[in-house]
C-alpha cells in the first residue's frame, strides 16, 4: 500500500512484530563452496509450508539494483533474479508450496497510479540523458582541441535499460516467464531438497496485481472444506500492503519477509585519509601515504568488492494481531467482541491514510499519526453504533458517515496544529543556522596546526578521541575544499572515466557524502516540472529509507527513483520554496482548495459532495479488493486529489454489495498504451507505436511530453502529484483496434491472457497421478486429489508446451554458466485453475475450526502497557501539575480536541512572565493541555492533562526541574530535596525527553534548574527541543525551555493517578524561580 514509513510506524508502536532471519550461509573450504542442506530442520525454529513471493519486488532491484552495476544484459539479470530466489526459498525452506506471483494487468484503479509513475520516470530518465549527451559533447570538444580521437566515447556510451519494459505484454515479461518456468525445472532435476515441493508460476499473462493473485490463492484455499488450518504461510515483499493482506486472510499462522532495510551496508561511509568507501578515517586499514581514491575508482572498487548480503527481516502477523486485540478491545461497546471483525475495521481505517487506489485525505498522514486519529474516533463512537463498520470486505456506511462526520469535526484543528508544528519547525532550523553562521570562521590570528601522523595512531588505538583541525573545519569550508579536489581529480581522469563516472551516478543515485557520518539534507521543495538543476549528489540518509520500505515495487520506472537523486530546481527560482495558496490553517481553505485544485467555483458545494461521494466509492472499493477480490476491473477514482472530511454527505444511500459491475480487464497492449508515456514506445509494438506520436492521432492528448507536478505540500517532487490526463477507455481501445491486424503472430500472442502453471519433481507425490491421466488415460484435464497434492486444491490442465523427460535449454544465452542446460528434465509442468469461490463459499472473516493460535509473544504486563498507551490517548487529563511557569494549575479537562477552544488559554493572561495561573501561553494547563492549554478552552486540541506520564505532584518527571539525566560528556547533575537550590543550567539546546511511569522524589521546593536569565526575560521565544523524527506525536516534546526549566517543584512524590495523555496527578507548585 502506498503508505510511507507505515511500516517504520508500525514496528516502532508495536516493537514486537519484528525479528531478524537466521540465515545458514554456504560454507568455503579449501576454496570449494559446501552447500547448505536445506532438508534439515529450519534454523528459525519453525517449519513452513506456503511461501509467496511477490516477484516484481525481486525483477526491480535484480534489473537495476541501487547498491552495486546494474547487470549488462537480460541474461544477467535472470541469472541475478534465480540467485536471489534461491537465497529466499533457503531462509524459508517451504514443505509444500512455492508461489511465484508476476504482476499481471491491474484494475484500472490501479493503472492510475502506474501511468503516473512510468510519466514522471520517462520525463527524469529524458533529463538525465539529455545532460549526459551535454556532457558527451563537452568531453568531445576538449578532445578535439587536444587532436585526440573522439570516437574512443562510443564504447562507453550505453543506453540505459528501460525499467518500464517490466509491464505486461512486452517481450521482456515473456522472457521472464519462460526462464521462471525453466529455473523451476532445474532445480526439481538437479536439487533434492525440492523433491516433495510443489511451485506455482502465475506470470504477466494472468490478470491481477501479484500480491492479489496470492491472496486470491489464500482464499481459494482457505474456502475448501480439507483446508488445514494450522498452514504457515510466508509471503515476501517490500510492500506494507502485505501486512495489511496478511491481516485480511485471518490466518494466525502468517508472517511476511522483508529484507531490512536500515542495515548499514557502510556504503555510505567514505574514509577521508584513503577515499575509499565502507569505513571512516579512524579505522582505515590502509597507509596513509597521502594519496586518496578518487569518487570514481572508489565507487568501481566498491562495486566490485564482495560485502555481506543485506540481512532480512520477519514481520510476525500473529504478533500484530496481538497487539491489535488489546487496542481495539473497548468496554464501551454496546455489541459482543469480535478480533476478526475489529482487524478488519483496523485494515479499513488504514485505508484513509494512504493506498495505490485513492490519495489520502489531507487531514490524515501516517506521520501525523493519522490511524491513531482514527482509531480514537473509532472507540468514541463504538457507544453509538451497533456493530462494527465493516463484515467480510462490506463497509456499513452510516458507520462510516459518523467516523467521516467525527474527523470533520476535528479537520480544522488539525491543519492548524500542523501548521504549528511546521512553523516550529522552520524557526528551529533558521535558529540552528543563525547559531551556526555566528561561529567566527575566518579569523586571521587563528593559530595553524601541522598534524603529526606518527602521533595520532596511538591516540586512537587506546580509544582517545583525537583532535584533528580538519574536522573542525565548517562544512561550507570543507565542501569549498572538496570541490577544488573534486576540480583537480577531473583533469586527472580520462574522459572515458569522466563519462562512466556521469553514467554512475545518473543511474545510481550513490550519495557522495563530505564527511563519514552520512548527514540529512535540508529539506528543499522542488517541482520536476521545472529544468532539472545542476547533478548535486545528495545522501538520501532516513527519508530514502522510509521511501524504499513501503514503495511500489510494481511500477518503479526507468531508472525507480523512490526518491529523488539529485536536488531539482523550485517552481520559482532555484532553492526558493513555493508558496502555499492553500493555506489549510487559515478560513476559507475548502473554496481555495477546490478553487486551485479541482478548477470549480467556490460556491459549487454539489461538485463536493460529488468528489466526496466518488471517495465513499473508492473506499468500498478497495475493502472488498482486499478482502474479496477485485470487484470490478474497470472503475476507478476519476480526480487527482481526495475531499475534505466535512463534503462525505448522505453516505447511507449507497450499497456496497451493488454498486459495483464486475467488467473484464483490459489486454496486455492496452494497458501499455494506458500507461507508459511514447518515450517507452519501444515496449510497445510497432504498429501501435504511432498513435503516441502523430499530432493526428486521435488519442495523442492522452501522451503529453510536459505536464504539471503538483506538490500538494509536499517536500520533494517525487510526493507530488503528476496531474495527467485520464485515459478515455472507449477512445482508446477504438484506435487500438484498427491497429490490431497489423500485429505479428507472436505479437498477438503477447497480447493473450494466459493461465497460471504448476511444476512439480516426478518424485512428488502427485506425478503418478497426473502422468496417468494425461499421459496414459489421454484425459484433458484434472480435479486435483488433496490427499495427494499435500490439500492443494484446484485443477490440473495439460501443457501443450511440456514433453516428459525431454532436455532443455534456458530461453536466454547462459554460456558462462556451465552446467545449466539440463539434459533431461524430471519435472512435471501442467497449467493450474484455483477453485472458483461460489457466493456460499465466499472469504469469511473468523477463523477456521481447528486452528491451533501461536503461543502468546505479549507478556500480561506489556498488555497493561498497551491498555494505559490507549487510554491515554482517549482520555483527556487527569489533574496536571500546579507548576508550569507561572505556576499554571493545568486541570485536564476532557477528551480529545474538544471543541470549546480559546487559542490564548482558558483562565489566566496568557504571559508566561507572569506569576498568573498559566504556563507558556496557557490557561490553566500545560502546553496543549486541559482546561485552557495552547489552543483549547476547555480541552483544546489534543486535549491532554499535563505533560509526562506518571508525573508526581509538580515538577517534570522529579521533584521539579530535571530527571536525573547526566550531561553530554560529564557526570550527572546533583540533586536534592527539599527546597531546591540554585544550579547552573544545563548546556543549551539541551531538553531531556519526557518519563514514563516515572515516581517523584521526596520533598519538592522550588525547582532544581531555574532557566538562564535570557531564557526568562527576554523578548525572544523560548527555544525547544529538536525533534525526533517528523511525527506530529513527537511534537508534543517540542517544549518551551523556559516553561520545563521554569517549572517549580511540588510537594511529596507520588505515581500519577490522572487519566490523561501523558501527565498523572500534579501536585501543587511553589513560588517564582528566584535567582
Amino acid at each position: 500500500m502506498g503508505v510511507p514509513a507505515m511500516f517504520r510506524w508500525l514496528s516502532q508502536k508495536y516493537p514486537k512484530i519484528v525479528s531478524g532471519v537466521k540465515e545458514e550461509m554456504p560454507q568455503v573450504v579449501d576454496g570449494v563452496t559446501i552447500p547448505v542442506d536445506r532438508s534439515k530442520p529450519n534454523p528459525n525454529e519453525e517449519e513452513f509450508d506456503n511461501l509467496y513471493l511477490d516477484m516484481n519486488g525481486i525483477v526491480h532491484p535484480c534489473s537495476h539494483p541501487e547498491d552495486k552495476p546494474a547487470p549488462k544484459t537480460e541474461s544477467d539479470m535472470m541469472m541475478a533474479i534465480f540467485e536471489y530466489m534461491d537465497r529466499l526459498v533457503g531462509m524459508v525452506r517451504p514443505r509444500k508450496l512455492l508461489y511465484l506471483a508476476v504482476d499481471g494487468v491491474a484494475p484500472r484503479a490501479k493503472m492510475n497510479q502506474q501511468r503516473s509513475r512510468r510519466f514522471r520516470s520517462a520525463r527524469e530518465a529524458k533529463e538525465k540523458d539529455e545532460e549526459r549527451a551535454e556532457f558527451v559533447k563537452m568531453l568531445n570538444s576538449q578532445k578535439a582541441s587536444r587532436g585526440e580521437d573522439i570516437n574512443t566515447l562510443d564504447e562507453v556510451i550505453e543506453k540505459t535499460w528501460d525499467s518500464n519494459a517490466i509491464t505486461p505484454g512486452t517481450p521482456f515479461m515473456h522472457l521472464l516467464a519462460e526462464s521462471l518456468e525453466y529455473w523451476c525445472s532445474y532445480k526439481f532435476t538437479t536439487d533434492p531438497s525440492w523433491k516433495d515441493m510443489k511451485v506455482i508460476v502465475s506470470d504477466a499473462s494472468v490478470p491481477g496485481e501479484g500480491e492479489h493473485k496470492i491472496m486470491n490463492f489464500v482464499r481459494s484455499q482457505r474456502a475448501m472444506p480439507t483446508h488445514d488450518p494450522n498452514t504457515r504461510h510466508v509471503i515476501c515483499g517490500l510492500d506494507a500492503d502485505l501486512i495489511m493482506l496478511g491481516l485480511a486472510t485471518h490466518e494466525p499462522h502468517f508472517r511476511v519477509l522483508r529484507e531490512d532495510v536500515f542495515f548499514d551496508s557502510g556504503k555510505d561511509k567514505k574514509c577521508l585519509r584513503c577515499g575509499r568507501k565502507g569505513h571512516i578515517r579512524q579505522n582505515c586499514p590502509h597507509p596513509d601515504n597521502g594519496t586518496q581514491l578518487t569518487e570514481a575508482e572508489a565507487d568501481e572498487e566498491w562495486a566490485t568488492a564482495e560485502h555481506p548480503a543485506k540481512p532480512h527481516i520477519w514481520l510476525h502477523v500473529n504478533v500484530l494481531r496481538e497487539y491489535l486485540a488489546v487496542e481495539m478491545d473497548s468496554k464501551q461497546r454496546r455489541f459482543p467482541y469480535n478480533l476478526e471483525r475489529a482487524l478488519d475495521d483496523w485494515v479499513f481505517m488504514c485505508f484513509f491514510v494512504g493506498n495505490d487506489f485513492l490519495p489520502h485525505l489531507p487531514s490524515l498522514e501516517i506521520r501525523d499519526q493519522g490511524i491513531d486519529t482514527l482509531l480514537r474516533i473509532w472507540r468514541e463512537l463504538l457507544p453509538k453504533m451497533d456493530d462494527y463498520i465493516t463484515k467480510d470486505g462490506y463497509p456499513d456506511m452510516h458507520s462510516v458517515q459518523l467516523v467521516l462526520e467525527s474527523l470533520a469535526s476535528k479537520e480544522e484543528g488539525i491543519f492548524r496544529k500542523r501548521k504549528e508544528v511546521s512553523d516550529r519547525q522552520a524557526a528551529n532550523r533558521a535558529r540552528r543556522e543563525a547559531q551556526q553562521n555566528s561561529y567566527p570562521r575566518d579569523r586571521q590570528d587563528a593559530p595553524s596546526f601541522k598534524r603529526v601522523k606518527e602521533d595520532t595512531s596511538t591516540f586512537l588505538n587506546a580509544g582517545i578521541p583525537f583532535f584533528a583541525p580538519q574536522d573542525a573545519q565548517s562544512n561550507e569550508v570543507r565542501n569549498v575544499h572538496k570541490d577544488m579536489m573534486d576540480t583537480k581529480n577531473q583533469t586527472n581522469k580520462s574522459a572515458a572515466a569522466q563519462l562512466k563516472a556521469l553514467m554512475k551516478a545518473k543511474t545510481d543515485g550513490s550519495s557522495a557524502t563530505d564527511g563519514e557520518t552520512a548527514q540529512e539534507p535540508e529539506i528543499v521543495s522542488v517541482s520536476a516540472s521545472a529544468p532539472s538543476a545542476p547533478d548535486t549528489p545528495v545522501h538520501l540518509g532516513k527519508r530514502k529509507h522510509d521511501a524504499v520500505e513501503d514503495s511500489d515495487n510494481g511500477t518503479p520506472g526507468r531508472t525507480t527513483p523512490v526518491v529523488p537523486q539529485s536536488p531539482v530546481q523550485s517552481t520559482k527560482k532555484e532553492g526558493e520554496i513555493p508558496e502555499d495558496t492553500i493555506k489549510l490553517w487559515e478560513p476559507g481553505y475548502e473554496d481555495r482548495y477546490y478553487v486551485q485544485k479541482f478548477h470549480v467555483a467556490a460556491e459549487d458545494i454539489e461538485f463536493r459532495h460529488k468528489v466526496g461521494r466518488a471517495y465513499a466509492e473508492g473506499l468500498c472499493w478497495v475493502l472488498a479488493y482486499y478482502m474479496q477480490g477485485c470487484p470490478s476491473w474497470t472503475w476507478y477514482y476519476p480526480y487527482h486529489y481526495a475531499p475534505f472530511a466535512t463534503d462525505f454527505v448522505a453516505l447511507e444511500d449507497l450499497d456496497p454489495r451493488t454498486m459495483f459491475t464486475k467488467g473484464v480487464p483490459f489486454h496486455p497492449y492496452e494497458q501499455l498504451m494506458g500507461v507508459l508515456p511514447a518515450a517507452s514506445n519501444h515496449a510497445i509494438p510497432e504498429p501501435y507505436r504511432i498513435l503516441m506520436s502523430d499530432p493526428k492521432s486521435s488519442i495523442i492528448d492522452f501522451y503529453p511530453e510536459d505536464f504539471p507536478i503538483d506538490l500538494n505540500g509536499k517536500k520533494f517532487a517525487w510526493q507530488g502529484v503528476a496531474v495527467l490526463p485520464f485515459i478515455d477507455e472507449k477512445r482508446l481501445l477504438a484506435a487500438m483496434k484498427e491497429k490490431y491486424d497489423e500485429l505479428s503472430d507472436d505479437e498477438k500472442k503477447r497480447n493473450e491472457f494466459g493461465k497460471e502453471t504448476l511444476l512439480f519433481s516426478q518424485e512428488n507425490a502427485l506425478f503418478e497421478t497426473v502422468d496417468n491421466a494425461f499421459y496414459r488415460k489421454g484425459d484433458l484435464d484434472l480435479d486435483l486429489d488433496p490427499e495427494k497434492s499435500q490439500a492443494l486444491h484446484g485443477f490440473a490442465e495439460i501443457h501443450s508446451m511440456f514433453v516428459l523427460d525431454s532436455q532443455l535449454v534456458p530461453p536466454f544465452d547462459a554460456v558462462e554458466e556451465d552446467g545449466f542446460e539440463l539434459v533431461q528434465d524430471r519435472s512435471m509442468r501442467v497449467h493450474y485453475e484455483m477453485p472458483k469461490l461460489e457466493a456460499q463459499h465466499a472469504h469469511r472473516s473468523m477463523l477456521l475450526k481447528g486452528v491451533q493460535l501461536p503461543p502468546k509473544a505479549l507478556s500480561e504486563g506489556e498488555e497493561a502497557e498497551v491498555r494505559r498507551a490507549q487510554d491515554r490517548n482517549n482520555r483527556g487529563g487527569g489533574r496536571g501539575g500546579r507548576g508550569g511557569f507561572g505556576n499554571g494549575r493545568g486541570r485536564g479537562g476532557g477528551g480529545y480536541d474538544n471543541d470549546r477552544q480559546n487559542f490564548n488559554g482558558g483562565r489566566g493572561p496568557p504571559d508566561y512572565s507572569q506569576g498568573s495561573r498559566a504556563g507558556f501561553d496557557n490557561g490553566r494547563g500545560e502546553y496543549g493541555n486541559g482546561r485552557g492549554g495552547y489552543g483549547g478552552g476547555y480541552g483544546g486540541y489534543d486535549n491532554r492533562g499535563g505533560y509526562g506520564n506518571g508525573n508526581g505532584r509538580g515538577g517534570y518527571g522529579d521533584p521539579g526541574g530535571y530527571p536525573p539525566r547526566a550531561f553530554p560528556g560529564g557526570p550527572p547533575p546533583p540533586r536534592w530535596s527539599g527546597n531546591g537550590q540554585y544550579v547552573p543550567p544545563p548546556p543549551p539546546g539541551w531538553v531531556p525527553p519526557p518519563q514514563y511511569g516515572g515516581r517523584n522524589g521526596p520533598g519538592g521546593g522550588q525547582n532544581q534548574y531555574p532557566p538562564p536569565r535570557q531564557q526568562t526575560y527576554n523578548n525572544e521565544p523560548p527555544p525547544r527541543q529538536a525533534p525526533n523524527n517528523n511525527s506530529l506525536r513527537d511534537e508534543q516534546f517540542y517544549r518551551p525551555a523556559d516553561e520545563i526549566l521554569g517549572r517549580n517543584g511540588g510537594g511529596g512524590g507520588q505515581r500519577g493517578g490522572g487519566r490523561g495523555a501523558y501527565d498523572g496527578r500534579g501536585g501543587r507548585g511553589g513560588n517564582q524561580p528566584r535567582y
